[in-house]
């Protein structure tokens, strides 16, 4: 499940850069740092589950909440005709991330 996880989150990031729109070096760059910077969010806030208590699904979704500052500035400089299915998206990606950060977060 991790594999998928990782792997989709490439796939979601390659996808933004392919396209003509994203041609402009200082908006790659832009969008890369803050795919970094929303990633960096997730890991500083991923912690294990405890042990049967909660699931992992539930405690990923907390860790993207915490991280909705981050994953809305990444919205915004990657959507600039707002479209939903872009946001959804990346907040999908998020989503998915956050999960593979706390299946790794230490015990």
């Amino acid at each position: 499940m991790a594999v998928l996880a990782l792997s989709l989150g490439a796939c979601s990031r390659d996808i933004l850069f392919e396209g003509n729109e994203y041609s402009n070096p200082m908006t790659v760059n832009r969008i890369k740092r803050l795919y970094e910077a929303r990633d960096a969010c997730l890991a500083r806030n991923a912690v294990p589950s405890d042990t049967g208590n909660s699931d992992v699904a539930s405690i990923a979704k907390a860790v993207s909440l915490s991280c909705a500052p981050e994953t809305d500035r990444l919205i915004v400089a990657s959507n600039p005709d707002r479209d939903p299915k872009v946001a959804l998206a990346i907040r999908n990606d998020t989503e998915q991330r956050a999960l593979v950060y706390v299946m790794r977060a230490p015990r």
